[in-house]
């Protein structure tokens, strides 16, 4: 593709729930192991009919310009044609938890 204000879907981990964002800006951060994203792009709804999950992001979101990611929780970067509706899913149970503390033997036993 060579659009010119290219949109990117951003899938990304953020407290144990699955966020989807469309931006403009997407680029490598100065700060090892993060990536920059910003320029968001939101739905102007015509209808009166909400998505809550979107409407919590642009909350979260409202004041951010850039915002930087950790590159061991970005799931997928995909270039798209048009964008679609911000989200946040939970994610499935499939996933299991790392234990905390991790065990460790009694070496003394």
């Amino acid at each position: 593709m060579s659009d010119k204000n290219p949109i990117y879907l951003v899938q990304f981990i953020n407290n144990g729930e699955k966020y989807e964002l469309y931006v403009r800006k997407l680029m490598p951060s100065n700060l090892f192991g993060f990536v920059e994203i910003g320029e968001f792009v939101w739905n102007n709804h015509s209808s009166l009919v909400l998505d809550t999950s979107e409407e919590k992001l642009k909350s979260e979101f409202e004041s951010v310009e850039t915002t930087y990611i950790p590159m061991h929780n970005i799931l997928r970067i995909d270039q798209v044609k048009k964008q679609g509706t911000a989200k946040i899913s939970s994610l499935a149970d499939k996933v299991t938890a790392f234990p905390n503390p991790i065990y460790t033997p009694n070496p003394k036993k």
